[in-house]
């Protein structure tokens, strides 16, 4: 995240990365020639607005280390709750990151926090000049999007990687599936996921189903089918 996050800003007309740190010298040579790097933190140059891209876990720490500064110290989790100082704040892009991969930054959703209406009008003005989806989220809503989203990112990729093994034990490539995953996505754009659902679970095809079951060798996998047949099933019922 912090590698997209820094390519975002370096386009941003509103706003100038002054400085980069890492406590991994080895991390910071690709951003030499652009910024001014550290691995100290006692040497971070004074800042309107400091974002914390880390793991949770260490997130208040890193923020109890930096330099007294009126500046904004904003984390971008999306679980971790607003820190109690003054001018905390949270500028949370929701998104899958990957270090090389190529993203459309004016179509990621900005979700943002402020502990003042000032601190918020800049992050919101930052936010603005990198996408066009910006959002004011509570602690509570962002961890609630957290959860939806490792459903729908996290889950869907690690089926798509079951997938991907079912495939290569009967020597078929992956690749067959993925117009099949395209029009998937495609759908859930413009229709409610409940409104497209399709599959044995939604048609009630107990043959198919039950040969499935037979299919599977993995106790996993076999677990993993049974719940998420249930699940459908149990929804549509109620539809």
């Amino acid at each position: 995240m912090a590698t997209h996050l820094f390519r975002a800003m370096q386009t941003s007309e509103v706003c100038r990365v002054i400085q980069l740190y890492n406590h991994r010298a080895e991390s910071l040579p690709p951003f030499e020639d652009e910024t001014e790097t550290t691995t100290d933190l006692s040497a971070l140059k004074d800042a309107d607005l400091y974002l914390i891209c880390l793991k949770d876990d260490v997130i208040e720490s890193i923020a109890q280390q930096i330099p007294s500064t009126s500046g904004i110290i904003a984390h971008t989790s999306g679980s971790q709750s607003i820190l109690k100082s003054s001018n905390s704040a949270v500028f949370y892009p929701l998104q899958t990151f990957s270090k090389h991969s190529q993203l459309n930054y004016s179509e990621i959703p900005f979700c943002l926090e402020a502990n003042s209406v000032e601190h918020l009008k800049m992050l919101k003005n930052i936010a603005g000049s990198i996408s066009t989806k910006i959002y004011d989220i509570s602690s509570a809503q962002r961890q609630t999007l957290h959860l939806a989203a490792v459903f729908v990112c996290n889950f869907t990729n690690h089926l798509y990687a079951i997938g991907e093994h079912i495939c290569n034990e009967d020597h078929m490539p992956f690749d067959i599936l993925k117009a099949l995953i395209r029009e998937t996505s495609e759908k859930v754009q413009t229709h409610s996921p409940s409104d497209v659902q399709t599959g044995p679970a939604v048609r009630r095809d107990s043959k198919t189903i039950a040969r499935h079951l037979s299919q599977i060798k993995d106790n996993t996998q076999l677990d993993i089918y049974q719940l998420l047949t249930q699940s459908i099933s149990q929804k549509h019922d109620k539809l």
